[in-house]
């Protein structure tokens, strides 16, 4: 049954809309895995409009970093998404780097990406080690041009190289372009 798909594209492509539908033609009873970490009002918002998209057949947890504490073996599981997991891990190892980080930061006080990097992919190997079907969505975020500010650019590295990773572990990709899904892999 192990099976991972990935959804890339941008804000507003319609990815958790594509795999929501994709996870309910694959089950009457799937998982949706929330990762986010409710920072404002107007994202509490936008979490509540995802939340009220899906009915009481959905089996709904909210984790924003250790997925693999949960058992989902045996089920079709839609984690939305890796973006905001990746933050979390960044933002934990910019905490441990130094309080405060903002604009003005030093480059010696910016999270190491790398370390962020391994750890995550680790957990992301430890949770899709189950026996279970796994639709993660996630951003392309780097199809811009390069950032002036140093946090913004080492948070487009990490989720770049781990967006390379999942799709290399990946028996699916799709790109969302204007609500239009192109397979990739």
């Amino acid at each position: 049954m192990k099976h991972i798909t990935l959804i890339t594209g941008g804000q507003r492509s319609g990815k958790s809309s594509y795999a929501e539908a994709l996870v309910r033609s694959l089950s009457d009873h799937p998982v949706y895995m929330a990762t986010a970490h409710i920072w404002d009002d107007e994202f509490r918002q936008r979490v509540r409009i995802h939340q009220e998209r899906r009915g009481p057949e959905w089996t709904n947890i909210e984790e924003e970093r250790e997925l693999s504490r949960h058992d989902v073996r045996g089920r079709v599981v839609l984690i939305d998404c890796c973006t905001l997991w990746a933050t979390n891990f960044f933002f934990d190892a910019a905490n441990a780097a130094s309080e405060g980080i903002g604009e003005d930061c030093k480059s010696e006080s910016l999270p190491d990406v790398e370390r962020t990097l391994e750890n995550l992919k680790a957990e992301f190997d430890r949770f899709t080690a189950q026996d279970a079907s796994f639709v993660f969505v996630t951003n392309e975020i780097g199809l811009g041009g390069t950032s002036a500010n140093a946090v913004q650019r080492r948070f487009t590295d990490l989720l770049g190289w781990f967006n390379q990773y999942v799709a290399s572990k990946a028996d699916e990709v799709v790109l969302m372009v204007s609500g239009i899904a192109v397979k990739i892999k």
